[in-house]
């Protein structure tokens, strides 16, 4: 299980980096609707391409973690994505890092390390009943079209705030990678078994489909307004999605004595705290104005480039 926390601390750095990048080249590109050719239009975009090439090490690095550890004890740490993606903007933006701001970043860090020191995730056994995943699919397909149907009647009622949507869709994205976390869970039993062992299970063909559609809801999450706004779907919503799965798919089995469920809830509340301060940063809040170290004082801004889609 020691294995499993570099990986999933490298995997964090690039997940960070994903959303960094896909959110600088999805910028001004939401669609009136839900669109299915919105991968395609941002390809064009090397930033984008960028993002999408660190989501894919971030993956290999998360099968590593899961590999060896459980979802309970992985998910938590890729949390830890936002201070990335908090420390990204802050160099981007060249401003100044409030205390308040270093306030949360601490408040997030010390509520994951009480959480996993709370809740000593452990056991689980490597395969789900194909019954049990039928139900937990379900239940992660219907919250997800919920989400999209909530977002995008908003956004025909009201499209002048794209935060709102952007907030939805990126709860929504949230809960589906937790949903793709499990199955990569499921996945990486296999691979010591070889490429027949892998081909031959469903696995490998639900990651790849399932993956597909959570980067396109990724997409307009990121595409939809601030990453202020969708960041804290994807920073909380992953890991709560993939822990509860982990303990319904794989029985993995966490503390829930008095004492342990007490320190988890105040865990939860310093990494909601935490997140929420991190996320509303100015840092992050004013990412339009955010320039690559180096650009002149009177190069124009990224707010000020006209689109290319």
């Amino acid at each position: 299980m020691d294995k499993a926390i570099p990986f999933a601390l490298a995997a964090s750095v690039c997940t960070a980096t994903s959303s960094v990048c896909q959110r600088l080249g999805a910028r001004n590109s939401m669609p009136a609707g839900f669109d299915f050719w919105l991968i395609f239009r941002l390809a064009r975009r090397p930033v984008w391409l960028l993002g999408i090439a660190s989501m894919i090490l971030g993956f290999a690095f998360q099968l590593g973690a899961l590999h060896y550890g459980p979802l309970a004890l992985v998910q938590p740490i890729l949390a830890l994505e936002l201070l990335f993606v908090f420390g990204y903007m802050a160099i981007l933006s060249s401003r100044r890092v409030a205390a308040r701001d270093w306030l949360a970043a601490a408040a997030m860090s010390v509520g994951i390390g009480l959480l996993l020191f709370a809740a000593a995730p452990s056991g689980g056994r490597q395969h789900a009943p194909g019954y049990l995943w039928l139900i937990a699919g379900a239940v992660t397909l219907a919250v997800v079209l919920a989400g999209l149907a909530l977002a995008f009647t908003l956004h025909r009622r009201s499209p002048s705030s794209p935060s709102r949507q952007a907030a939805i869709l990126g709860a929504a994205t949230g809960v589906s990678w937790g949903f793709v976390a499990a199955i990569i869970k499921e996945f990486s039993s296999h691979l010591g078994g070889g490429a027949a062992a892998i081909f031959s299970n469903w696995s490998v063909y639900a990651l790849i489909g399932v993956g597909a559609a959570s980067l396109l809801l990724a997409s307009h999450a990121l595409a939809a307004g601030p990453l202020a706004a969708s960041q804290p779907g994807f920073t909380i919503l992953d890991p709560l999605a993939a822990s509860l799965l982990g303990m319904f798919l794989f029985n993995e089995h966490v503390e829930a004595g008095t004492v342990s469920l007490a320190l988890e809830a105040l865990a939860l509340a310093f990494i909601v705290g935490g997140v929420t301060g991190l996320s509303h940063s100015h840092l992050i809040g004013g990412e339009a104005d955010a320039r690559p170290a180096g650009q002149a004082a009177n190069a124009p801004s990224v707010r000020e480039r006209p689109s290319t889609s």
